[in-house]
């Protein structure tokens, strides 16, 4: 595995374990400012509404992601990673606890620092069936 591969598998790990903790403040260093994220059946959203969506999502709900990352493709300057996601989302003031699941592909693009940003990202998150 080379330093491109390792940083941007440290760099999914860190956004999880952002995501898990509802960490805004991080996850907006980790993106460009020209990211686009895709959402089943939703507008795109930019870095605005990203951090709009997250911090409502994040009032009302604890999440807990488990990404596997089954793909790493370096060419370059950009880069891309293939995950298997399972979600957990958890009302904060009770309720039924809803679990998705699905395929995530995210674009990455390496920053004159050498640090890799999200750029963009898909997924086809949907609910698991009990």
């Amino acid at each position: 595995m080379n330093n491109d591969e390792q940083a941007i598998r440290t760099a999914h790990a860190v956004w999880i374990a952002a995501v898990n903790r509802g960490d805004l403040k991080l996850l907006f260093t980790m993106i460009t400012d020209d990211v686009v994220l895709l959402n089943p059946g939703q507008e795109r959203l930019d870095r605005a509404g990203f951090a709009a969506k997250f911090a409502g999502a994040c009032e009302q709900l604890q999440f807990r992601c488990v990404s596997e990352i089954e793909e790493v493709v370096v060419s370059g300057g950009m880069a891309y990673t293939r995950c298997w996601d399972t979600l957990t989302a958890t009302p904060r003031v009770g309720g039924a606890t809803m679990q998705l699941a699905g395929n995530r592909l995210t674009v990455y693009r390496k920053q004159d620092d050498g640090r890799w940003l999200l750029a963009r990202d898909a997924h086809t998150l949907t609910p698991v069936a009990e």
